[in-house]
């Protein structure tokens, strides 16, 4: 099946391709075209208009803070999973981005093409929600910042109006400082090019690495694919919080995981077995960042 016929828009500037969506009925963005096109194909989606941002520089950077990571809505994942300087400061984007679909997908998807697709099961929406990131969206008469819990919704268009676009996600560096943090990022998906099962998202902050025993003061944890939305469960981290980990605050946190996610029956996978699933990888995504923030090797 080929798309529908539509009309095809190269912008030159973010101002451009914000006017564009003002003016045009039915339109939609264009950025990796890793999902687009194929819903178009199949004529799933049938727009009238398509804006292609592939070329709008200003949408991609990197700008790695001491304070704050911000990254824009066109850094491929490709860019994300090979940059140094991401891997240091806050590798859990890294990690993720490297764990999406396969090579192809990776060189032209984008981070907003992702989030402005804000499917329960991407890799990046749990990143956010369990790192308290914030999504930043324009139009042509302002600029607002949204919550990445409040973003993501169960009707994936609630949040982001038709006249904006996503600019960037932003991350405070503040709560994870590198030297005492470690993060993680799990999943279990049939194959490269399908949506995880159940993914998991987690970091932890460490009081004194050096120490024998390391306290956890903070922890971090998101389920992708685990809900219609993607899930932060402060009760999960709360269980391995204000002492060392052990065997004991694992299980506490992957029992309290099974009971609070809320998973649906899917052809690879049933309800019963996705809440199992969420309770192993909660287990081991909590004992793989505590490991790297203790500085213990591991198997990456």
């Amino acid at each position: 099946m080929k798309p529908a016929a539509f009309e095809y828009h190269i912008p030159d500037s973010v101002s451009e391709a914000t006017r564009l969506l003002a003016e045009l009925p039915e339109a939609e963005l264009m950025a990796g075209n890793q999902s687009l096109g194929i819903a178009m194909s199949n004529r799933v989606a049938t727009p009238d208009h398509i804006i292609d941002i592939n070329g709008l520089t200003e949408l991609d950077y990197l700008d790695i803070g001491d304070k704050k990571i911000e990254i824009g809505a066109m850094v491929r994942h490709r860019d994300m999973e090979k940059s140094s300087a991401l891997t240091e400061a806050f590798p859990i984007l890294s990690i993720s981005a490297g764990k999406i679909a396969g090579p192809v997908v990776r060189n032209r998807g984008t981070l907003g093409g992702s989030i402005g697709e804000a499917d329960p099961g991407g890799n990046y929406p749990s990143v956010l929600v369990a790192m308290g990131g914030e999504i930043e969206l324009l139009s042509t008469d302002h600029t607002r910042t949204v919550d990445a819990t409040d973003y993501f919704t169960a009707d994936t268009t609630d949040s982001i109006n038709e006249n904006e676009l996503i600019k960037c996600a932003r991350f405070s560096k503040k709560p994870f400082p590198s030297h005492r943090t470690g993060m993680a990022f799990l999943r279990k998906k049939e194959a490269a090019q399908s949506w995880p099962i159940v993914s998991v998202a987690s970091a932890v902050r460490v009081a004194d690495p050096t120490h024998q025993n390391p306290v956890i003061e903070e922890a971090r944890v998101g389920y992708a694919n685990a809900s219609d939305v993607p899930l932060r469960l402060q009760s999960v981290e709360a269980a391995i919080e204000g002492e060392p980990i052990s065997e004991q605050t694992l299980r506490t946190a992957g029992e309290r995981a099974y009971d609070e996610v809320q998973p649906q029956s899917e052809l690879h996978a049933d309800e019963t077995y996705k809440r199992e699933l969420a309770c192993e990888l909660t287990k081991r995504v909590f004992r793989r960042s505590y490991d790297r923030a203790t500085a213990e090797p591991i198997v990456v």
